[in-house]
């Protein structure tokens, strides 16, 4: 068991404490056989103290590259840069990355906390240097589609840990970690001058625990959706403090008018929409300390009304006996996900490969990238990972795509989000590495022309009425993901009042930290 400085002796002592009673989870227990959509799942083992193994980020030497299967190749796309989370492609082929670190620390409610945040400056290799710049959002520009990088650009920057990012009619919607943002944009410019609007607030500090706030287009153009993570491992901050979180929202991107769309969700982010059935997908991060191999992270659809488990259950009807008070009617709602990834392995982005340049074995699925454990004794995920689907759902065993991020107990970095770029092949953000990867066909196949992460239908009404600026009314009804639904938008809550008061900002836009029980969306319950 790796020690530390300082917490040294808490964590092996936490390797010993969880080896008496995690021992049938431990042992000859294969993670693998946590991958498909009916994973093992042992009997709850909770350590006295968690465990604990970090890989201590070390960086990528001069050629030394990730590891691809034969008909692939890899490259470094772009490098030094300042924790990049997130790439997404516009409908030009310009690549956005968006490079972020987290809000200011949040108050701790127990001494766990303490050290989780030291662990994960260790995981992300915060104190190897002085860190750069980063929560900015910067241009890659492959103008001749080679594949290589020939401009760059810092689009915006001092922003408030940015993470998902949409682009349609002129606007650029960025999800910080407190708010959506509106900005004017126009594709092939270099910087934005103009200031944004606030769209609609999330729930941000103080508490903030899983603040990464990722972002979808619906197909249709006229939808967001974002993603609101926990804020806690299973409500040790209270249930007031998780209101409206555990949650994706939908917004309607012309008012800001929002709701929960799906609950339950412990730490969801990579939000897509798979081109070939319109449904939404995202992967899940699950709750921690109930040994080494439960919960395991997750992908899944998203059902609209669906309720997922957290915190009172996982997959369906798992009771969480930590969770008080308890509750057998939501644990009676709960729907188990699609398909499970393993324990701990930390999935934080998802592409769906159809109408990409990737090759016949790559060709019709999902890019899924595992940005790794920090808390089991042997290491999981450090990797991108590809489900193939049929029929619109996964139809085989994950395979490992790009590996090697892992070097014994060390990382030369961590894959989070993917997408693809203008060509058609795969871009893996590695926010420890600060890298973006370049995995593309061997034989140098590419799309026709680019096709940007957000795939728009054209030609319904749907999208028509976006392009001309109907707004949408409260109780109309809208065609989502093929499912006719009526929103039930916040009430009482015009666009006029959600802005009120929030003028278009300026300079290093400020945090916003409305009452979380304000800018909750309704929801049942």
């Amino acid at each position: 068991m790796k020690t530390f400085p300082i917490f040294g002796i808490a964590v092996l002592s936490a390797s010993i404490g969880s080896g008496l009673q995690a021992q049938a989870q431990t042992g000859d227990f294969d993670p693998s056989q946590q991958v498909g959509p009916n994973p093992v799942l042992p009997d709850p083992a909770p350590p006295l103290l968690p465990d604990l193994k970090v890989a201590k980020v070390i960086g990528w030497k001069d050629g030394e590259l990730p590891q691809v299967p034969d008909g692939l190749a890899v490259s470094a796309y772009a490098k030094d840069l300042a924790n990049p989370r997130t790439v997404h492609t516009l409908p030009n082929g310009d690549v956005l990355v968006v490079q972020s670190r987290g809000p200011a620390p949040e108050p701790t409610s127990r001494p766990k906390d303490l050290i989780r945040g030291w662990i994960m400056s260790i995981a992300h290799g915060d104190g190897n240097s002085k860190p750069k710049e980063s929560n900015k959002i910067t241009i890659l520009r492959d103008k001749n589609r080679d594949g290589k990088v020939d401009e760059q650009h810092d689009l915006l920057d001092k922003l408030d840990s940015p993470f998902g990012v949409a682009w349609i009619d002129n606007t650029l919607y960025v999800a910080s970690t407190s708010a959506i943002l509106a900005y004017p944009y126009q594709l092939g410019q270099n910087e934005i001058t103009g200031q944004p609007k606030v769209l609609t607030p999330l729930p941000g500090g103080p508490i903030d625990h899983h603040w990464t706030k990722d972002l979808a287009l619906s197909p249709d153009g006229k939808l967001l959706y974002v993603s609101v993570g926990s804020n806690s491992n299973i409500t040790e901050n209270g249930l007031e403090a998780e209101k409206g979180r555990a949650a994706i929202w939908q917004v309607d991107r012309m008012t800001g008018a929002a709701r929960v769309f799906a609950s339950g969700l412990r730490n969801p982010n990579g939000l897509a929409f798979n081109p070939e059935t319109g449904d939404l997908w995202a992967v899940v991060n699950e709750r921690d300390e109930l040994g080494p191999n439960l919960v395991p992270d997750y992908m899944t659809s998203i059902k609209e009304g669906a309720f997922y488990g957290w915190p009172w259950s996982y997959y369906g009807d798992h009771v969480d006996v930590r969770v008080h008070p308890p509750r057998p009617d939501m644990v009676a709602r709960a729907i188990p996900p699609d398909y499970a990834l393993s324990s701990h392995v930390a999935a934080l982005g998802l592409i769906f490969s159809k109408n990409s340049a990737m090759p016949t074995p790559y060709a019709n699925g999902a890019f899924i990238g595992e940005h790794g454990s920090w808390n089991r004794k042997s290491f999981n995920g450090y990797k991108v990972v590809y489900v193939p689907f049929e029929n619109g759902k996964p139809s085989g065993k994950a395979q490992d795509v790009v590996t090697g991020f892992l070097q014994g107990d060390q990382a030369r970095g961590r894959p989070v989000g993917v997408g693809m770029d203008g060509t058609g092949a795969l871009l893996v953000a590695d926010d420890a590495g600060n890298m973006v990867w370049r995995v593309a066909p061997a034989d140098g196949k590419v799309t026709p022309e680019p096709v940007g992460t957000d795939q728009i239908s054209v030609g319904n009404q749907a999208a028509n009425d976006a392009k001309t600026g109907r707004v949408l009314a409260r109780g109309d009804n809208v065609d989502t993901a093929g499912t006719k639904a009526t929103l039930a938008m916040t009430p009482s809550v015009s666009a006029d009042e959600r802005l009120k008061g929030q003028e278009p900002l300026s300079g290093t836009p400020p945090r916003l930290q409305p009452s979380q029980t304000e800018i909750a969306p309704a929801t049942n319950p």
